[in-house]
C-alpha cells in the first residue's frame, strides 16, 4: 500500500470512485461533489495553496483519496475535509483512517486549527468514522462548498 500526493494522471479514477460512491449511498446527485465539475480535475483544485490530497493505491490501483481544502467562507484557522472516497474494496481495512490521520497532520503542518465537512446519514459508517476521529456535530453548513444537498455538518479542532 502506498500513500501519495495525488498526480494528473489519478483524475479519472478518482472521479469514478467519487461519483460511483454517492450514487451508491443514493444521496442527491445535485449540489453534491458528484455534479461539481472540479470532480474531473481534482489534480487542479488541490494545487492551490493551503490544499492537499492524498491518494491511497496498491499494486498500480487507485482505492480512493482524501484532501483539505480552504473552502472560501470558512472561519480563519479552518479547512475542510473534502472528496473523501473509497473504492468498495478498500473499506474496513483502515485506509480510511490512516488518509484522515495524513490529513489532520498536513493541516496541522499548514497552520489550519479546525477540519470542517459535510456529509450525508445514508453514509452511516463513515459518519461513524468521523465521529471516532473526533469530528463533532455543528447545527449549520459553514463556508461556500456549493454542496448545498449534504444535511450533516461536523467540525474537528486539530
Amino acid at each position: 500500500m502506498v500513500f501519495r500526493l495525488i498526480q494528473p494522471s489519478d483524475n479519472k479514477r478518482l472521479a469514478e470512485i467519487i461519483r460511483s460512491g454517492i450514487e451508491e449511498f443514493g444521496v442527491p446527485l445535485e449540489g453534491t461533489a458528484h455534479t461539481d465539475p472540479t470532480t474531473d480535475d481534482l489534480y487542479m483544485l488541490f494545487r492551490k495553496s493551503g490544499s492537499v490530497y492524498w491518494v491511497a493505491e496498491v499494486d498500480g490501483l487507485i482505492l480512493g483519496g482524501c484532501g483539505i481544502s480552504p473552502t472560501p467562507g470558512l472561519p480563519d484557522g479552518c479547512a475542510e475535509l473534502v472528496r473523501f472516497f473509497l473504492s468498495p474494496e478498500a473499506r474496513g481495512k483502515g485506509i480510511g483512517k490512516y488518509l484522515m490521520q495524513r490529513c489532520f497532520e498536513t493541516a496541522i503542518t499548514l497552520g489550519y486549527r479546525q477540519l470542517y465537512l459535510e456529509t450525508f446519514p445514508e453514509m452511516s459508517s463513515a459518519v461513524g468514522m468521523y465521529e471516532h476521529m473526533g469530528f463533532y456535530y455543528i447545527p449549520q453548513a459553514l463556508g461556500n462548498s456549493g454542496h448545498y444537498s449534504c444535511t450533516i455538518w461536523m467540525l474537528k479542532d486539530l
